[in-house]
């Protein structure tokens, strides 16, 4: 117990001359011996001059410090990740392809004077023709358009074609080949969720913004302006807000999978929900846009009620989906057929509901849920021209009718 006693003191002794230079962080002792002992020094610049009543032996032997250009005694970690060298390399390879554009519409005053404004979006060349891919929303009632380059300059942009069912647009620039940069379009299909993505675009006239995140989600919906749905949208976390739509979406290869076109946000910004336009979409619609102008839609002249449940079971309807026809346009596909429309409407539950019409249980036998399912149905699957096979009940009894579908009419 003495000799244990004793070594404490020991002990206690050196760590106070020591306290002066040192902090102890860690200590064992055990069985009267010292297990362990480390101390952490302060730096060289904070150890000052022994006191006279520091013991000289006690104090630690200051190193010269190295010289700041020495080099370090390991490799040097690279600059980049793998990761971040396929980003920087998208971005420097992709960037002068995309452009600003610039739309001048005129709007009225209270007092009827007019009032240019302008709306800012982006685009990216697609040819060596100086044709560049956009959203329709971004030229959509545009008077004037306006496309700069990466390197500054100004050119006239030349409206192609659009559809706004899709909500693509191609606009022609008249550049000097050396300021064509175009871009290659990838497969969307062949994209999987989880897989890294680059956004580049001009958002709020920040010009060439680039983002990065991953393809969050495939087969999403979306309502473009005229109420028709796009199918097979892109989600993607990597930031897009206003200005960056027309901006292409591209995969690590530096292939276009994508066009921005439009973000789900509470606020208004960016919240990480971004929804892209699929290149497969793009390369199906280009060749009409470049040679007619626009792109023709499947249309059977008619609108339609969604059924539910309820609706099926309070007009003793044979399936809980489908559609009811609601109204007949003159002289258009549905009424060529003999389809018959609503005859009056009705209060069930909650809802008027159009009633009286046939009700479409299949196209083609193919099962319809609703009105947005008949549009992708026609649009994915059939085109203008095309016979349909509907199986519809009316009268209390099935029938089969056929209709051969026309074009859907400007602003239909």
């Amino acid at each position: 117990m003495a000799s244990r006693l004793f070594g404490l003191v020991i002990l206690i002794a050196i760590t106070s001359a020591l306290s002066t230079f040192a902090t102890v962080t860690l200590m064992r002792y055990e069985g009267g011996r010292l297990l362990s002992y480390i101390p952490t020094l302060p730096s060289a610049g904070a150890i000052s001059t022994p006191s006279p009543t520091t013991p000289a032996a006690l104090l630690p032997t200051p190193q010269p410090a190295a010289p700041l250009s020495a080099p370090p005694s390991t490799a040097a970690a690279p600059l980049l990740r793998p990761s971040e060298e396929v980003a920087v390399r998208i971005a420097r390879e992709a960037g002068p392809a995309v452009v600003n554009i610039t739309s001048i519409a005129t709007t009225y005053d209270f007092f009827f004077n007019p009032v240019p404004q302008e709306g800012i979006g982006s685009g990216f060349m697609i040819d060596a023709n100086g044709q560049i891919l956009t959203n329709n929303h971004v030229v959509e009632n545009a008077e004037r358009l306006e496309v700069t380059l990466v390197d500054g300059s100004k050119f006239p942009g030349t409206l192609v074609g659009r559809d706004p069912s899709n909500d693509v647009a191609i606009v022609r620039i008249n550049a000097p080949a050396e300021k064509i940069h175009p871009l290659k379009l990838g497969r969307s299909s062949d994209l999987a969720v989880g897989q890294q993505v680059l956004a580049i675009g001009n958002p709020f006239g920040f010009d060439r913004s680039v983002t990065t995140g991953v393809v969050s989600a495939l087969g999403r919906t979306l309502r473009a302006s005229n109420g028709r749905l796009i199918s097979g949208i892109i989600q993607t976390d990597a930031a897009i807000n206003q200005g960056n739509s027309g901006g292409p979406l591209i995969n690590s290869q530096g292939q276009v999978v994508g066009i921005n076109t439009a973000i789900f946000s509470p606020s208004g910004g960016s919240v990480g929900i971004g929804f892209a336009v699929p290149a497969d979409t793009i390369a199906r619609l280009m060749p009409e846009l470049i040679a007619k102008g626009r792109v023709p839609h499947s249309w059977m002249g008619a609108s339609f009620q969604d059924v539910t449940p309820d609706l099926a079971r309070a007009l003793s309807l044979p399936a809980t989906q489908g559609v009811l026809v609601a109204q007949i346009i003159a002289r258009g596909p549905a009424a060529k057929a003999g389809l018959r429309g609503a005859t009056r409407v009705q209060r069930i539950g909650n809802i008027r509901v159009q009633i009286g019409g046939d009700f479409i249980e299949a196209i083609d036998g193919v099962a319809i849920k609703n009105a947005d399912d008949l549009q992708l149905f026609l649009d994915s699957k059939r085109s203008p021209g095309d016979t349909i096979l509907l199986r519809i009940y009316r009268d209390g009894q099935e029938q089969t009718i056929e209709l051969t579908l026309g074009e859907q009419p400007n602003g239909q």
